[in-house]
């Protein structure tokens, strides 16, 4: 076995911050510390490898020295505490207000995944886009003017249409923001 050492293309600091955010979240279950098989920094840079590079649990838990279970606990507490950060719609309509945008873009786009299959009533699956022909989630993104993404939505099956997963998550909240005088 060849062993190599890499770099991951996230600045330090939004590690730093990941690790964090991960000991208030261990603070807040109770847990004492040396209870966890790896650390706080650890496991943010497990977590950030997955999102960047797409990296397998089975490299991720070698390289962190941890157990495959153990990794994607780690993995979906990460995620966790990441989509708790992540700030309300109601929120980022009030800061574009505040800071003048003239609009907000929002679209929806189908995040692929090889990872999931379920059959809805029909017998068909409702995690396969047959717009995309791919498997995946339906995600709508708020841009600012600029195209800076500012708010995603939660996931909705790659089946569900863009304007039924923008009118469960987004509408309701632009509709009175635009009748307030924002125009999004």
């Amino acid at each position: 076995m060849i062993t190599y050492r890499a770099t991951l293309d996230v600045p330090a600091e939004t590690a730093l911050r990941l690790a964090v955010w991960l000991g208030e979240h261990r603070r807040s279950l109770g847990t004492r510390k040396g209870r966890r098989a790896a650390g706080c920094y650890r496991q943010a840079v497990l977590v950030l490898r997955w999102f960047r590079d797409d990296t397998s649990l089975r490299m991720l838990a070698r390289d962190a020295g941890i157990g495959i279970s153990t990794a994607y606990r780690y993995l979906h507490d990460g995620i966790d505490v990441l989509a708790a950060q992540a700030p309300d719609l109601h929120d980022v309509l009030a800061r574009g207000k505040e800071e003048g945008w003239s609009h907000v873009n929002l679209d929806g786009t189908l995040i692929e995944t090889n990872r999931c299959a379920a059959r809805n009533d029909n017998g068909h699956d409702t995690w396969y886009s047959g717009k995309h022909k791919k498997h995946g989630g339906n995600v709508q993104v708020l841009c600012d003017p600029s195209g800076f993404p500012i708010w995603t939505s939660p996931v909705e099956p790659g089946s569900t249409h863009d304007i039924t997963a923008a009118r469960i998550h987004a509408l309701p909240a632009l509709y009175p923001a635009a009748a307030e005088g924002y125009r999004p």
